[in-house]
Parts: structure tokens; C-alpha cells; sequence
């Protein structure tokens, strides 16, 4: 071979090794890197719980994603009362990598009822994160 061919060989060898290099790798996660949890602070319910008929209840939820180019794009919050089926109560679209919501609500009054909520948020990618609770009435 002579030299100018020994070159360009040369020369998309370097050329396709430094691609190779810099290429991103793909993360196929998405579950992982959303998370989303109840507010722990004074007021707020985030766990299971037994409370009086006519009770305001506050239930709060900080989400977040890490991924910028991965955005939480829908948050929503289901109600299913004594194990039937769940209704959406509240929906919200979103274009963001952090969000909190404060639910505000009172309880009804029909005693031994239970109310199971389930807070979901969904990023680009449609993949899920959820937390749920439930609150009897006494």
C-alpha cells in the first residue's frame, strides 16, 4: 500500500474511534429515575390512616424526574371508595422536572368507609410512579 492509502485508513480509523467514544450511551431506565413522595410536614396525612367523618385532610406529594430531557409530563390522582373501581379526581399536565401538589378535601360522613388514593406521575417516556394511601372513616 502506499503511503496516501496507509493515511486515509488511517485517518477514518481515528475518525470513527472518536465517534464511537463520544457517542451518549442510551439509559433505558426510566422507573428508577422518577420518584415521588407524600409531604411529612405538620398537617399533611401520608400514610394509611383512621380519621372522623367531616375531617379536612391535606395530602401532599413532591415528584421529580432526572432527567431534563425526560420531563414529568402528567401528573394525576385517583380515588377508589371501598374497593371499587378508581375514578381520576384531579389531572394536571405538566412539562417539568420537580412538582408538588397540596390535595385538599373533606370526608365524607358514612361510617367504615375507605377511600384508597393513588397519586401518579408520568414522564416522557410514559413510564409510572406512583404512591397510594388509604383513609378509613370512624
Amino acid at each position: 500500500m502506499n503511503k496516501i492509502t496507509k493515511n486515509i485508513i488511517l485517518l477514518l480509523l481515528l475518525s470513527m474511534s472518536i465517534a464511537f467514544v463520544s457517542c451518549e450511551e442510551e439509559d433505558e431506565g426510566g422507573e428508577e429515575e422518577m420518584d415521588i413522595e407524600f409531604k411529612t410536614g405538620p398537617g399533611f396525612v401520608f400514610s394509611d390512616t383512621t380519621l372522623a367523618a367531616g375531617t379536612d385532610v391535606e395530602i401532599g406529594i413532591e415528584a421529580e424526574t432526572e432527567r431534563a430531557k425526560d420531563p414529568l409530563i402528567r401528573f394525576n390522582i385517583s380515588e377508589s371508595v371501598d374497593d371499587g373501581a378508581a375514578s381520576t379526581v384531579y389531572t394536571e399536565d405538566l412539562d417539568d422536572t420537580r412538582y408538588e401538589y397540596d390535595y385538599d378535601f373533606t370526608l365524607g360522613s358514612t361510617s367504615g368507609e375507605t377511600h384508597e388514593f393513588t397519586f401518579t406521575v408520568t414522564n416522557r417516556d410514559g413510564f409510572n410512579a406512583q404512591k397510594s394511601l388509604t383513609i378509613t372513616i370512624e
